[in-house]
Order: C-alpha cells, then sequence, then structure tokens
C-alpha cells in the first residue's frame, strides 16, 4: 500500500508531519511506503535530523506550497506544482504510479477542490463530503459534511446520508447504523426545507436506518450513530465541541486543584484517561467521501501522535475497501434520487 502525505500542510508544518509520519513507519506491511510531497530538500533535511530508515519512504517533489488562508480553487488551478495539488494528482487512479489514498492537514478548500479536480467523483456524486469521527460518551459519531459543502441540495444531504452510513458500517463496525438529519427541532414539521427534502429521500432509501431528526443538545446523547447536515452546521458543530471539551477540562482540572492539591495528584489519572478517550487528535483525520480515491484530510492544528494516527486510520479505511463499497452502495439507491426527480 502506497500513501501519499502532503508534509506542508498544517500549522506546524513540515516537523509535525514528518516527525508524525517517522513514528508511523512501525504501523506499516514490509511493502508498505510513505510517498512524501513537498520541497524534496526541506524533506531530507528533517528526515536526516529525526534519523528516518529510508526502506519505506519515497519523495514526491513538489516546491510550492499553498497556504491556509488561499484562496482555494484559484490556487488549486494556478499552482500545479503545490503539495496539495501533487499530492492530488497521486490519488488519482489515471495517476502513472497511484497511490492507494492520500493525507493532507492543508487548506481543507484547496484539498476538497484539488480532490475533485484530479481524484474526480464517484460516479452519481454531485459535491463530496468531509465525514468527520467524533468521540463521545456513548460512542463515536460520524458527522458528514463538516466543511466541504456548505451550501447543498437536498440530494446533497442524502448522499451524504448513504456514504455515511457504509462508512458506520465498516470502520465503527455497526450493522444498522442509526442516521439522523440535524435540524432545530425533533418534530417533522420543523426546519428548513432543505432537511424537509433530505429527509423525505433518505426515508425513501432502502437500507438506511434512519431515525428522524435531531437537535444540537442530543447530538451526544448517544441516539444517533451518523448525523447529516451541512458543511457551515458541522463545521462549527466541530470546533464548537472541540473548544467545549478543552475549556471543560481545563476548568474541571483547575476546580480540583484549587479545592484540593492532594485531590488533583489522585484525579489526575482519570481525567487523563477521559481526555485521551475524547481527544480527536486520536481520530487523525476525515475522509473525503464521493471522490473516485481515498482523500483524508487532517486537522490544521494536528500534532505528530494526530499523523500517525490519521496514517493508521487511513491505512484502514483502504484495508477495509470503504470506497470501493460506497461505490457500490450509490450505485444500488441511484434510483430513489431519480424517483424524486420525476415525482
Amino acid at each position: 500500500m502506497r500513501l501519499a502525505i502532503d508534509v506542508m500542510g498544517g500549522d506546524d508544518a513540515p516537523g509535525a508531519v514528518l516527525k508524525g509520519c517517522v513514528e508511523a513507519l512501525e504501523l506499516l506491511a514490509d511493502d508498505d511506503r510513505l510517498v512524501l510531497v513537498g520541497p524534496e530538500g526541506l524533506i531530507n533535511d528533517h528526515l536526516a535530523e529525526l534519523s528516518a530508515p529510508s526502506s519505506k519512504i519515497e519523495i514526491e517533489h513538489a516546491p510550492d506550497v499553498i497556504a491556509m488562508n488561499a484562496a482555494p480553487a484559484a490556487s488549486v488551478r494556478s499552482m500545479r506544482n503545490s503539495s496539495i495539488v501533487r499530492m492530488a494528482k497521486l490519488g488519482s487512479r489515471k495517476s502513472e504510479n497511484p497511490c492507494d489514498a492520500v493525507l493532507s492537514a492543508g487548506n481543507t478548500g484547496a484539498c476538497v477542490s484539488a480532490g475533485i479536480m484530479h481524484m474526480k467523483r464517484l460516479p452519481g456524486v454531485h459535491r463530496p463530503g468531509i465525514a468527520v469521527t467524533i468521540p463521545a460518551f456513548h460512542g463515536p459519531i460520524i458527522l458528514c459534511d463538516a466543511g466541504a459543502n456548505p451550501e447543498p441540495r437536498p440530494n446533497h444531504l442524502w448522499q451524504y446520508a448513504v456514504m455515511a452510513d457504509v462508512v458506520a458500517k465498516h470502520t465503527l463496525g455497526i450493522d444498522a447504523p442509526r442516521v439522523a438529519l440535524m435540524n432545530i427541532g425533533a418534530e417533522e414539521s420543523k426546519g428548513s426545507e432543505l432537511v424537509k427534502s433530505a429527509a423525505e429521500l433518505i426515508k425513501a432509501t432502502p437500507g438506511i436506518n434512519y431515525i428522524g431528526f435531531v437537535e444540537g443538545r442530543d447530538f451526544f446523547a448517544g441516539v444517533a450513530d451518523v448525523v447529516i447536515t451541512d458543511g457551515f452546521t458541522g463545521n462549527t458543530i466541530l470546533k464548537t465541541a472541540e473548544g467545549l471539551a478543552k475549556n471543560l477540562f481545563q476548568a474541571l482540572a483547575t476546580e480540583i486543584f484549587e479545592h484540593d492539591p492532594g485531590l488533583a495528584v489522585q484525579f489526575e489519572p482519570i481525567v487523563k484517561s477521559i481526555y485521551a478517550k475524547n481527544d480527536y487528535h486520536e481520530h487523525g483525520g476525515a475522509p473525503l467521501l464521493g471522490v473516485n480515491g481515498v482523500m483524508v484530510i487532517a486537522h490544521g492544528s494536528s500534532k505528530p501522535r494526530s499523523f500517525r494516527a490519521a496514517i493508521r486510520n487511513t491505512r484502514d479505511f483502504v484495508a477495509h475497501g470503504v470506497n470501493d463499497a460506497i461505490a457500490r452502495r450509490l450505485a444500488e439507491v441511484a434510483h430513489v434520487e431519480k424517483q424524486r426527480e420525476h415525482a
């Protein structure tokens, strides 16, 4: 298996990316390779500092970098030698020596644009969406979309439900994932025409365990395994959850220490254990569902352990054949959308 990594993507690139890649080498099979995409000289300098073995590493020279605040589509079109574009080309099935998956923590919009432009979309897919696995007390939740498509149409949300349902079955091991739509209320009469129309499509799809609408306060209550929403709302939920979790742990630690420093020492292992179970760094990245290949987009603030986890999870995603399963499932239920169009 060959995995292409954009070493220039992320707030702490290239150091954090390359350190995470080196740490992940022990997770690879003998015939696996990491293809590091970025400035060759810079990569070699960092690998030398890390004393990294070269037997499982290849380098794809890409001298340019798309900044985190750059205009996504325009940058992808104009910066053909950027690490994101070269990475996406390696993920294309038309590449002379294609990789099985690609991974970046760079500009999310640029990754999405490069994925659509060079890897293309799966047959029938209108707009790819990012599926993030969010840890929760009752078990992980797959949220889609988390930022790729802020202004979707009903059939986009329907496809996200179909694709995320497949992901939950293959990666979480849930036979009949509970699929819900994010809304301002659980009642069927509430919400925009977007979510109401998407709900009708999902309800008409055989094989989906659709449970209806879910409100924001119930997101972490364990009522659903898959939650579907637009990219604007999904990204807001994701980052609010990350910030709230961090704030709560800081507040808890401070209160315990101020109440009784000795008690804080006793509680420290428990707090660390809870934090580890709810740490997004352990999930590493999120697949861009709907592209014709495997693209995983990691958090911009990813640390070395985030990239290590992302490489591990990306490898599992490929090994489980999730993308091929998504393509087959989309073909099976294509009639639902066609019937809706002619209704």
